[in-house]
């Protein structure tokens, strides 16, 4: 797991997203880059409760806790306490094992 998690952090050095990342680990990508906006409209249209978690995430990130709220109880996951940074990784790891 740690060697997938590295890829994924070596590659936020290039310039666009590898090709085989899901749309959900794409949008992770993405935010980990800094572009929010670009993240947040990957996911915005989606409705799996897997998409929600991840909406959810992006709204702690944004620091709308009212919305984050609102897409973590659709996902049937209480807000995190953590670091931001340590959930990411907590998502990015579930999705490269196949979440």
């Amino acid at each position: 797991m740690t060697s997938d998690w590295n890829s994924f952090a070596a590659s936020l050095r290039a310039d666009t997203c590898p090709g085989h990342y899901s749309v959900l680990l794409t949008a992770l990508w993405w935010e980990a880059k800094g572009d929010w906006a670009k993240a947040h409209q990957l996911v915005d249209s989606l409705t799996t409760t897997e998409a929600a978690r991840v909406h959810a995430y992006f709204h702690r990130v944004e620091g709308d806790l009212g919305n984050a709220g609102y897409w973590y109880r659709r996902a049937s996951r209480p807000m995190p306490a953590c670091p931001l940074e340590e959930e990411r990784r907590g998502l990015v790891e579930y999705f490269l094992d196949g979440g």
